[in-house]
Formats: C-alpha cells, structure tokens, sequence
C-alpha cells in the first residue's frame, strides 16, 4: 500500500494524573500505543512514523526493536499541526498518500480504516477526514458542510447556536495526498492556545481550493480518545465487550460477560463454558469443552480440551493437557506441565514441575522442580523439599508410585517405580523400584497419662515436667 502513517504520540497526559505515559498505559494487558500500532501495521503500510515529545523518550524505548517504526521528535508542545509537520521529513518519497492517526485512539479496527482509505481515494478529494456521529458531541469538533462537502471543523470554545445542532464530529484521522502537505505551512496558529491545530487544515484547503470530503462510517466506541482514567476505563469495558461477544459467536458460553476478563489475543474453543470472574491473560489458547469456574485466573496458558479448572486457581505460564482437573484454590506455577486424566485438587501448588498422565495430587500439597510419572497418587501434605537455602534441586517419582500422606521428600531424591512411601516418613535417599519406604519415630503409649496429669491439674499441682 502506497501509504505512510503518521502516529501522533506527542501529548503529555496530564489528565491521567499519572508518573506513566498516557500511551503506556495499559487495557487488556496491551499498552493504549501498542494497540494503536497494532492496528496500523495491520494495513501494510509503507512505513509507520511515530511522533513523540521529547519530555517522552519513554515511548521510544518501549517500542525499541520493531524496525516497522521510524521516529519524529516535535521539538516543542506547539499543537497537533506542528506535530504532523514534524513527522514530514521521515515520508518516504514514494509514498503518495499519508494516513494520520492518534496515537490514543486504540479501539479504531484496521477494517474501519481501510474503508475510510478505500473511500477518501474514491471520493476525488485530496484531503479527507474519518468522521462518526454521536448523541453526545462534547468535546469532539463539529463538522460543517456546504452540500457533501467538508468546509471547516468547529472546536468546542467555537461552537455557537449555529452549529448546536451537529451530530457529526471529526475523529482525527485524515487522508492526505502528498501534493497537498503544503497546506500545514498556511495553518494558523490559534491565539488563545499558542498552538497550531490539524483540524483547521480544512478551512485552510477550503480557502486553497481543495476539496475536503468527510467519511462518515466509524463507530463512537472506535474513535474513543483516552485522555483520563475514565477514558481508559471506557476502552477497557468496550473491548471486553467486543472480545467476548466475538467469543459467543464463535460458540463459547459466558454465564456472566459482564465480569469476565478475556484478553485481545486469547483463543477458546467451542462449547468451552466461562463462568463469572474468571481472568484469561496474554496469548492464552483453551481447548474445546473445558469449563473454567469462578474466580480463576489463567496467564500466558496452554489448556487442552476437555479441562475442568475449578474455582480460585491460578494456572500461570504453563501447560495443562486433555481431561486434567484443576482446583479449586491450586496454584499452578510457571514452567509446569499437568498431564492428561490428572488430578491436582485443593489447595495444591505446582512449580517447575512435569506431572505424568493420571497423577493424583487431591489436596494440601506442595510440589516443586519434580518429574512425576503416570499413575502416581500424591497423599494430602507431602512436600518435595527442593531448597537447600542455595540451590534448588530435583524430584524424581517414576510411575505407579504411591506417597503416603504427610511425607517430606528430600531433594535431590528418586523413588523407583511402583515404590510406596509410608504416610510420615521424611525421606533422604532414594527408594528402589517397588520397596516401601518408612521413616518414621518409634511410637510409644504411656497409659493412663492423660488422667494422671488431670488429676494434678485439678490438685493445682505442677505438671510441667508431665
């Protein structure tokens, strides 16, 4: 596509009242610039030209690496015009249109912009201008016509009876031919501000003689500016909404939409049912016919199909394969992988860890940088002691075992295939293939203690050598 893109990222933000960037802020996990980039790449352009203040070097660093980027530096906080003609020098010659863009502006989808591309060329005009309608223009510039045709974009602190009645307003996104970049030269700088205004290219292309043509076809949630902390909290809503609603179309079920936390980029199968609560974060793909309960929280997550996530667990960077049962209350920990037709239940936390197929591990268990191999049950409070106060160190259960509940396995340890550990036993050494293993104290009855120590209690005698 013969088209360069400027992105305006000049503005300081200080109504969000924040040490952060406006454009670093972040909805569904992505940051307001990100996703406005995002949706710029998606149009192929020639290349991308990201304008930014000086004061905002933050910006630049948190793009580094992406070589689809060139940077513009407005030297001075002189408005948006100024911000626009600062990006000139970077256009590619070749390019011979050039696409401006806010960079606070992330819900605008790539479809509405190449329509609005596909238009503006049609429509003959050199200069063209997205535009939406709105039941509440607030603080959005009104368009005014002469016939089809744009012929100025009245700001707020303008706005007399005679244009009280406009529902269209101006996006900020314009279509310029390059022949037309002239014009910013001939913008006038507004006196109450100090600044120069893009909006008012359109009364300066009038006077020229160029033809503006605005495009009506955006939606209002798309052209959402965030500009404070409820504007954020406005994007976030819209493209939750969005993001589920594309969800149930594809045939997830949602008991509650309204609580839910899907992020932009996550994939669920069909007939996978969410219920209310539940976060979904960070390129997390979930298989078909899972059921996902209250209160879960999945990060960064492969979920296969047929996954019972039961309520309050947390599943982080890690791979849980077909028929597991998760929770409720388990902690799943980076770098683990959950086997299939396994069981990790209440109150069970999982780290580094590679659990075979068919593992129980019912409740009150930690287990951490084991291997754990198919078939094994894991009794209620055992522990894999993999610390040493250095280092961390190595787990390995073969298959069929079974571990009493309450054991303390010592790490570096292995206990042998079809090995049993008996319930209390803290356990050292590895254990060979099919032994039992016990560590445990001599146990050793006094009879009648109890009501021999009573009885001197009740003589208020001292029973603290009982």
């Amino acid at each position: 596509m013969s088209i360069s893109v400027v992105v305006l990222a000049g503005g300081l933000g200080t109504r969000m009242r924040s040490q952060t960037p406006k454009l670093l802020h972040k909805i569904l996990n992505k940051t307001i610039i990100e996703r406005t980039l995002q949706t710029a790449l998606s149009l192929n352009p020639r290349e991308i030209i990201v304008v930014i203040n000086p004061k905002l070097d933050a910006i630049r660093k948190a793009l580094e690496g992406n070589d689809s980027l060139k940077f513009a530096i407005q030297k001075q906080p002189l408005g948006t015009a100024d911000a626009f003609k600062s990006a000139l020098p970077s256009v590619d010659n070749s390019s011979e249109w050039i696409l401006v863009i806010n960079g606070d502006t992330p819900l605008i989808k790539a479809q509405t912009l190449l329509e609005f591309i596909s238009k503006a060329k049609g429509s003959s005009s050199a200069l063209s201008i997205l535009t939406f309608k709105t039941e509440t223009p607030s603080d959005y510039g009104r368009i005014v016509r002469s016939g089809d045709d744009v012929i100025g974009i009245v700001e707020k602190t303008d706005i007399t009876d005679e244009h009280s009645h406009i529902k269209e307003v101006n996006s900020g996104v314009y279509l310029l031919h390059k022949n037309t970049v002239y014009l910013i030269d001939k913008i006038p700088m507004n006196e109450k501000k100090g600044e120069y205004y893009l909006t008012d290219i359109v009364t300066v292309a009038v006077k020229s003689g160029v033809k503006v043509s605005g495009i009506c076809i955006a939606d209002e949630d798309e052209l959402l500016g965030i500009n404070s902390r409820r504007d954020l909290s406005r994007a976030i809503s819209v493209l939750r909404k969005r993001k589920i609603e594309d969800l149930m179309d594809e045939g997830v079920t949602f008991i509650d939409p309204q609580t839910v936390y899907i992020d932009t980029d996550v994939e669920i199968g069909v007939d996978t049912t969410i219920y209310p609560n539940v976060i979904i974060e960070n390129a997390s793909i979930i298989g078909k016919h899972c059921m996902i309960y209250q209160g879960s929280y999945i990060n960064q997550c492969i979920i296969e199909d047929d996954v019972v996530i039961k309520g309050f667990s947390v599943i982080n960077q890690s791979h849980v394969k077909k028929g597991a049962t998760i929770g409720p209350f388990a902690h799943i920990r980076p770098q683990s992988s959950i086997g299939e037709d396994s069981r990790i239940g209440n109150f069970v936390e999982v780290k580094k860890s590679n659990i075979g197929k068919g593992v129980k591990a019912s409740h009150l268990s930690y287990i951490g940088d084991a291997d754990i191999g198919q078939g094994t049950n894991i009794g209620a409070g055992t522990i894999t002691c993999n610390y040493d106060g250095v280092k961390k160190h190595k787990t390995i259960i073969e298959e069929g075992v079974f571990i009493g509940s309450d054991s303390q396995l010592i790490a570096p340890v292995r206990i042998g295939k079809g090995a049993y550990v008996g319930a209390g036993s803290t356990i050292t050494k590895d254990v060979p293939s099919n032994a039992l293993a016990i560590s445990r104290a001599m146990q050793r009855n006094i009879p009648e203690w109890a009501k021999r120590r009573a009885d001197k209690q009740n003589k208020g005698e001292n029973i603290d050598k009982e």
